[in-house]
């Protein structure tokens, strides 16, 4: 009966509860958690767009807590497809901007994320740049993709 409270008062959505993680979205939240903390300024911001991020993927609070405390080897798991990558890097590109600065070590975490995505190493800084911009102003996945497209 307890257990029955406890989750109505968390407003938990039931399918929240059953839906499927990958292991490659389990890597998604944990670089993205790890990017929250490079900064050594790990702010209300930035827990709450991680939780946000999660919700909009259909994982509960419960389910990204229970990731985050029991993290998986993600270095070998990475994004495949273009969408893919650019989903995962607007993603991290959104944490880092959660709290309205960007320090030198978010842009670094950035620029290792893009090279490790596979892109070339002499376009790292522009794509970096371009979704810190994006980002600022506005704009969302969608607009971005198309935008890489054509």
């Amino acid at each position: 009966m307890s257990l029955l409270i406890l989750k109505t008062q968390e407003k938990i959505n039931p399918i929240m509860e059953h839906i499927q993680i990958t292991e490659n979205l389990k890597a998604h939240f944990l670089r993205l958690y790890q990017m929250a903390i490079c900064d050594d300024d790990f702010s209300a911001l930035e827990l709450k767009m991680l939780y946000k991020c999660a919700e909009e993927r259909g994982i509960s609070p419960k389910n990204l807590d229970e990731i985050l405390l029991n993290p998986i080897n993600f270095k070998s798991l990475l994004p495949q497809t273009i969408e893919e990558k650019i989903d995962y890097l607007y993603d991290l590109t959104v944490m880092i901007w959660a709290d309205g600065v960007v320090s030198p070590n978010e842009y670094a975490a950035m620029e290792k994320y893009v090279l490790m995505f596979g892109f070339l190493e002499e376009n790292v800084k522009d794509i970096v740049d371009y979704l810190i911009t994006s980002v600022k102003t506005g704009k969302n996945k969608t607009d971005i993709l198309y935008e890489l497209k054509n």
